[in-house]
């Protein structure tokens, strides 16, 4: 039998920061962390735009899990904020959730992001600009790492952390039991591991995992939110104002005909677009590098509109999982059309998407948005695009690609105390798995806390 003194269930950022401050403070700690993913250098998308140009399915997506989870080979933006990418101060303060964070980016620049940037929206001329045009850009600093340099230093915490600690990949948890002196992991054919303390650390691609522990465990949770949209591709120049000065512009429109809000999201200059496969399902994505010589002349961004359901229908996520499958039933995958096409109600085809001036940087079947997103939906964002063309003059021009669909599934919220600690003592669920946190900075942050409280004896 195998016994720690901590268990960490994924390898996410909240994971891996959690692993790395338990080590920092405390050499002798017995820390194993299992991953049901690969170990980062042996995770490898099929998809290579020759042979290979669609999502194949895999049994386990390594864009989505693995040593550095989904974030392994996202853009690589840390936002420094509360404004948004969670809630984490709700539970642990303001003061402190921006330390961390800021604790979190001296680590990442120690190593290997010491050549990058912190860019901010601090005194910019873009925040009256966006008032001007009923448009709200929220306030954060963000180091952007890139895709490449996001990799490498990924590549180095983890040498750094190997030697003092059990890595377990390809290993995934069944199930989370409660026993006398802590916690019991159960994994493969009958094998277990015993702890005192249990950090589960899930991310996203963990919740339906995650809802089945919670029900196990008779753990409280309440529904989240899903975001819905799609992801704009358009040629980088036309936004290059924006991208020079703050490189992340998280823009905020609250449309007139339905009142939502409409939000730009995960902004990639020079950038691709990607697939992502979240629980079987085909939805999009986009990344950016650092280095010059792997961008591209296109940036792309999100337009996410925010669902969340109550009664007498709970299940948010079911939701967007529903839009994300017809989308993948009409399409084999990931739908693309021009706006031009969009707004004047055709489909598009394939001779007028490489006659336009984007060219895709995205194999994606050409099609007709119209019959995939709720209407409403679709207005919402239309009428985001023509307001986002006064500030970028250009974005709503004919040729702009949309790929659809761009679903966010946030994990529901799960009952956590104060200090991230779940009704069991010594059973802590932080990261996006918790439903607290939405992104890198933020779920890092929460796995330096834990540690911490767990290092202090908590």
């Amino acid at each position: 039998m195998k016994k720690y003194d901590v268990i960490i269930v994924g390898a996410g950022p909240g994971g891996i920061f959690s692993a790395y401050e338990l080590v920092t403070n405390n050499p002798e700690i017995k820390v194993a962390v299992f991953e049901e993913g690969h170990l980062l250098e042996k995770r490898k998308c099929p998809i290579d735009g020759d042979k290979v140009k669609k999502c194949i399915s895999c049994k386990t997506c390594s864009i989505m899990s693995g040593f550095g989870g989904a974030g392994a080979f996202s853009d690589g933006k840390y936002n420094i904020t509360n404004d948004f990418g969670g809630t984490l101060y709700e539970h642990i303060g303001r003061e402190e959730a921006i330390d961390l964070m800021r604790y979190v980016d001296e680590i990442n620049v120690s190593h290997g992001g010491e050549e990058t940037r912190m860019f901010s929206t601090a005194g910019t001329k873009f925040k009256k600009l966006c008032m001007q045009n009923k448009l709200k850009l929220l306030d954060a600093s963000v180091r952007h790492l890139g895709t490449d340099i996001n990799y490498i230093v990924l590549g180095n915490m983890y040498e750094e952390m190997k030697e003092h600690m059990d890595f377990y990949f390809r290993t995934p948890v069944d199930h989370v039991e409660v026993i006398d002196d802590g916690y019991r992991i159960l994994y493969g054919a009958g094998e277990y591991a015993d702890c005192k303390k249990c950090i589960i650390s899930v991310g996203r691609s963990g919740s339906k995992w995650m809802e089945q522990v919670c029900n196990e465990l008779d753990i409280p949770t309440k529904s989240n939110r899903v975001d819905l949209g799609v992801r704009v591709e358009l040629p980088a120049v036309i936004f290059s104002d924006l991208t020079d000065e703050l490189y992340e512009s998280k823009i905020v429109y609250r449309t007139e005909k339905f009142e939502d809000n409409v939000r730009t999201f995960c902004m990639n200059p020079n950038g691709i677009v990607v697939n992502e496969n979240t629980n079987g399902i085909v939805t999009v994505n986009g990344h950016s590098y650092e280095g010059s010589d792997k961008q591209t002349e296109n940036t792309n961004f999100a337009l996410l509109v925010a669902k969340h359901f109550s009664e007498p229908f709970k299940d948010s996520n079911g939701y967007g999982e529903s839009i994300a499958r017809l989308s993948n039933m009409l399409g084999g995958g990931v739908i693309v059309q021009r706006f031009g096409d969009l707004v004047r109600g055709r489909r598009s085809n394939a001779k007028r998407i490489a006659e336009g001036m984007v060219r895709p940087t995205l194999a994606a079947t050409p099609g007709d948005l119209s019959l995939v997103l709720p209407k409403r939906i679709l207005d919402g964002i239309i009428e985001m695009i023509y307001t986002l063309d006064k500030i970028a003059p250009g974005t709503a021009n004919d040729d702009t690609l949309l790929y659809g669909v761009e679903v966010k599934f946030y994990n529901m919220e799960v009952d956590i105390d104060e200090h991230l600690e779940s009704p069991y003592k010594g059973l802590y669920i932080i990261g996006d798995g918790s439903g607290v946190t939405h992104s890198l900075s933020h779920a890092s942050a929460s796995g330096v806390y834990v540690a911490r409280r767990i290092a202090q004896g908590d």
